[in-house]
């Protein structure tokens, strides 16, 4: 009787003791568990009510990084300059100091920067549109002009993710100004209508006779890529820096 009664003492105790084990580690689980549901939550508000919080600290990285790319361009711009002196009409030399500047290019490297006042998006532009150049900011289709050769300059960005710059450009209205500002020159665009376009649709690309044309292009409807918001934009004056 004593031998089984000390051992369903024993199992009693480590019972007991098993207990004030298990149950620390439950409510510490239990603790992660509502954490990660919580930030899960704010994650997903944050990305319905602008853009993914992940990516969008890393595109601000490169941002900064990019800002840096910008700055060390600035002496072989003034050489640019140097080079062009003799050209006294200005529409021309801008359009040498573009075609140099787009031949030194490179996918992934700053060029410029893209400000919407209207609503309040201002970025550093990327040489190209795949996906790499695109996570950093918004990206200069290459096949198309840079800002002060006539044609079309195209430029694509997130709307979501990655800094989502083109995020509100569903807002833009006729009229509204976009800036473009290149190490060699200011580039004031007026908006003058929008599409929305199937994905293959190139064509929005194209080039076009008359003022040179600013094409922004971004995923519609947001969370979705079925089809492409397309901003087209005028050019109105330009400048040399």
């Amino acid at each position: 009787m004593s031998g089984g009664t000390g051992a369903g003492t024993a199992t009693f105790l480590g019972m007991r003791s098993s207990g004030k084990i298990v149950r620390p580690v439950l409510r510490f689980v239990a603790s992660v568990l509502i954490t990660s549901g919580i930030l899960m939550l704010v994650d997903a508000v944050l990305t319905v009510t602008w853009q993914e919080p992940v990516s969008a600290y890393f595109a601000h990285q490169d941002q900064n990084q990019l800002k840096k790319e910008l700055r060390a361009d600035l002496p072989q711009t003034e050489l640019d300059k140097r080079l062009l002196g003799s050209v006294h009409d200005q529409h021309k030399r801008l359009a040498g100091l573009a075609r140099l500047a787009k031949g030194r290019a490179r996918t992934g490297h700053a060029i410029g920067r893209i400000s919407l006042p209207k609503i309040g998006a201002h970025y550093v532009v990327v040489q190209g549109t795949d996906v790499d150049s695109l996570r950093k900011g918004p990206g200069h289709y290459p096949a198309t002009s840079f800002p002060g050769q006539g044609g079309t300059v195209a430029i694509a960005g997130h709307r979501t993710t990655y800094g989502a710059p083109f995020n509100q450009i569903d807002k833009l209205k006729k009229g509204d100004q976009i800036v473009l500002e290149m190490p060699y020159g200011r580039f004031v665009y007026a908006v003058d209508r929008t599409k929305i376009v199937l994905p293959t649709d190139l064509g929005v690309v194209k080039r076009v006779p008359g003022p040179e044309q600013l094409v922004l292009s971004a995923c519609h409807p947001l969370y979705s890529a079925s089809h492409r918001i397309i901003v087209f934009a005028r050019l109105k004056t330009e400048q040399q820096s």
